[in-house]
């Protein structure tokens, strides 16, 4: 029976990569897990890489739990025979709590014939109907288990705003608030972009399904199915039609679903929602170590100087007429003011009121750029992966003293982020293009989890290096669409001599060499500014 996030694995066993240094925590826990279980008959194994691909896995029919040492650290940590290691790794245990929870009360099997999406919401449900079970025969493992959501829940698990995702995030989260792991106030905002999704009546649909999924007996299949069956009929879905669980669409940006998960993972790891989004970006989409890096030339330099103090009048340019408060005339008397400074004058205090406001000229506020730029470095566009490795260099340096906000991403099979937000690289990262190009939506994804393109109120805009030449371009047109709707403009840069697709809703411009390329994008953020 697969889970979903692949720690409840059929079938036999694989081989478990374990070196000697983390026996003697396999033995440890080995001996411990008949404590958790009541079983005699099961095996744990500890090691780097181990759980199936997951955090940790158990093999029903080989009786053997395996827990990735990654969640430990080091070996020497902490003395897995005594009772105070918990406190130490309490995810690691947490995990091993977990697995137990399946060893000791997942005793049926998905039937024959039973359509993938039903087993899926079969296995959904099973999640934090163990917990409940092994909370209520050992309490005090609800402790344990706690620590181990942020690692059973992943942010892809509500990628976009659909009946589907917002279901399975009700029956990872707010179902471990019924089985008691959670609590209420833990997953409020979750709760709340569910709703916003399902509306009320369905999430009290659902609620009823995973209740009595709470109560079923740990070898009652028929039941589970059953209420994996109705959970489909509550959200919509026919499994004959639609027998695999639903992929998300392409073209749809994360939404409510996937802010309100990662405020909950943020939360409970201790950070701010930035910086757990940051974190998870830079695990994901560090550059690959096969790409080269460089010190900047003295040209680059000096590009970077010229570009902020472009930057620089772009936001200061034209002064307005403006009205600022002055202790001191001239100007217009302001009444209410002046009797409040004579009052600070009596009572013998340093006055702080101004009295008098006088007609001045002052720079027009001007709202933060953010400037995401996406390069194609697929092997089409090899002539622009060192003009494009400097822009991002250069742009970094110049954002960084005059109040923008730029990325560098590149895509081509996958999606490296080259410069993050923020951030003054020391070196260039030198491209590579040499790969496919089947990851622009991803990074255009990106791009707006690091810069909120699509949220109003400051100044953004998306610049695309690419020949447009893409295998997705139905989804990419939807989410450019997206980020015009949203206010956001898109400069599209292709090269003249290359044949390739042109997008709608955004500003096309051929460039001829590839160098010009970075005056193109030095040029259009200049202009932003100016128009803003």
């Amino acid at each position: 029976m697969p889970h979903p996030h692949g720690h409840l694995q059929p079938g036999a066993a694989g081989p478990a990569a374990g070196g000697p240094d983390w026996q003697a925590w396999s033995k440890a826990w080995t001996r411990h897990i008949p404590v958790l279980t009541g079983r005699d008959d099961l095996t744990v194994t500890v090691a780097p890489g181990a759980g199936g691909g997951a955090p940790a896995c158990f093999y029903p029919d080989t009786g053997r739990i395996e827990v990735d040492a990654t969640h430990i650290g080091a070996p020497t940590i902490a003395d897995p025979r005594r009772a105070g290691h918990k406190r130490v790794v309490p995810t690691a245990y947490g995990l091993l709590v977990h697995e137990a929870a399946h060893a000791a009360h997942s005793r049926w099997r998905t039937p024959p014939g039973t359509p993938p999406i039903v087993a899926h919401v079969a296995e959904l449900l099973e999640e934090s109907r163990i917990e409940y079970r092994q909370r209520m025969r050992r309490r005090g493992d609800r402790r344990w288990l706690r620590h181990t959501v942020t690692t059973l829940v992943s942010a892809d698990d509500a990628p976009v705003d659909d009946a589907w995702h917002a279901g399975q995030l009700a029956a990872l989260l707010l179902a471990r608030v019924d089985a008691r792991i959670l609590t209420a106030k833990d997953t409020r905002g979750v709760r709340a972009a569910v709703t916003g999704v399902l509306g009320r009546k369905r999430l009290l649909h659902l609620r009823e399904v995973w209740r009595h999924a709470h109560a079923a007996d740990d070898a009652d299949v028929d039941t589970i199915i059953d209420l994996a069956r109705r959970w489909c009929r509550i959200l919509g879905i026919d499994p004959h039609r639609q027998p695999q669980p639903p992929t998300p669409d392409p073209g749809m940006f994360a939404g409510r679903l996937a802010d309100a998960l990662t405020d909950y993972l943020a939360h409970s790891t201790g950070l701010t929602p930035t910086a757990y989004r940051d974190q998870q970006v830079r695990a994901r989409h560090a550059a690959p170590a096969t790409w080269t890096s460089r010190e900047a030339t003295g040209a680059e330099h000096a590009a970077a100087r010229t570009l902020a103090a472009r930057l620089r009048r772009a936001r200061t340019h034209q002064p307005e007429p403006d009205l600022r408060p002055s202790p001191i005339p001239p100007g217009r008397l302001r009444t209410r003011h002046a009797i409040t400074a004579q009052a600070q004058i009596a009572a013998g205090a340093v006055p702080t009121a101004t009295p008098w406001q006088r007609r001045a000229s002052a720079p027009p506020p001007k709202p933060t750029l953010h400037l995401g730029v996406i390069v194609d470095a697929s092997y089409s566009m090899h002539p622009y992966a060192a003009p494009m490795s400097s822009a991002g260099w250069i742009l970094a340096h110049a954002a960084r003293t005059t109040d923008a906000v730029t990325a560098t991403i590149a895509f081509g099979s996958d999606v490296t982020l080259l410069v993050p937000p923020r951030q003054q690289p020391t070196q260039v990262l030198e491209l590579s293009a040499d790969g496919g190009s089947d990851a622009f939506t991803d990074a255009v994804k990106l791009a707006d989890q690091l810069l909120h393109l699509r949220q109003p109120g400051r100044l953004r805009m998306l610049a695309v290096i690419s020949d447009g030449d893409l295998p997705d371009i139905d989804p990419a047109q939807r989410l450019l669409t997206t980020l015009h709707r949203a206010g956001c403009a898109v400069l599209w840069l292709r090269p003249a001599d290359l044949p390739g697709h042109t997008f709608t809703h955004t500003t096309t411009v051929e460039v001829a060499d590839p160098v010009q390329a970075i005056g193109h994008l030095a040029d259009a953020a200049v202009t932003a500014l100016e128009r803003a």
